[in-house]
């Protein structure tokens, strides 16, 4: 496996993204209110690398709380980074944001950036060593002590409070759209095809790729939410 995480979403997802996450939208706003507290501090000039962007809704929200900041987005699925590209427009900040189709690692180099984003991405890299590559190739990008904000799915699956919670995050996910009988395909899905670790072993592979001790600084359900700096 690269470093790479293996998921680009089609075009059916990516127009159905903003519509079925809006069902979640205070979990998404705490998140993005934390981030803007941890990230307060930085330049107005800043630039933000955002790594999986998506349709870009923590880029909208920060570009329109720090006018002076630009943003890299790096997104491996062409319909979603579109949705994203159109969104800003739509805001009026295409000047301070540049678009990259594709994964990290063919980025063109650049001069490094005050900050990165990587929210719920790196839980689908399924192995250990490549999710530490994953987030080492974050620090490259960086300037030394950058941040990095990163937010996964987390839990100790093994133990009876993640099967408590993952009943509490399904009646979250038919918000979304999920059928009320899909309970056992999705936590097959999470066993197959995302690497719910605990949280401590989440944290530690963070700073093995070259951050400082983590920092927890948000749980919403199954989403855990760290901050570190570039060592």
């Amino acid at each position: 496996m690269t470093q790479n995480p293996p998921i680009a979403f089609g075009e059916a997802h990516a127009a159905a993204y903003d519509e079925k996450s809006a069902a979640l939208a205070p979990m998404r706003d705490a998140l993005h209110l934390l981030i803007n507290a941890v990230l307060a501090d930085l330049p107005a000039n800043a630039r933000i690398l955002c790594v999986g962007a998506g349709t870009g809704q923590e880029l909208i929200y920060l570009a329109q709380k720090f006018p002076g900041w630009h943003f890299a987005a790096v997104e491996p699925s062409a319909p979603m980074l579109e949705v994203c590209r159109r969104k800003a427009e739509a805001a009026g900040i295409m000047g301070r944001c540049e678009f990259h189709q594709g994964y990290l690692d063919s980025l063109p180099a650049t001069g490094p950036f005050d900050a990165a984003t990587s929210l719920l991405v790196s839980h689908f890299i399924l192995t250990p060593e490549a999710r530490s590559s994953f987030f080492r190739s974050i620090a490259e990008r960086l300037f030394a002590d950058g941040y990095l904000i990163t937010a996964d799915l987390a839990s100790d699956t093994t133990t009876a409070a993640y099967e408590s919670l993952l009943k509490v995050w399904f009646h979250l996910m038919q918000k979304t759209g999920l059928p009320r009988d899909q309970f056992e395909r999705l936590r097959a899905t999470y066993q197959r095809e995302v690497a719910v670790l605990p949280v401590e072993q989440v944290s530690d592979i963070i700073s093995s790729g070259g951050f400082a001790a983590p920092v927890q600084f948000l749980q919403t359900g199954l989403i855990h939410a760290w901050y570190a700096r570039r060592i």
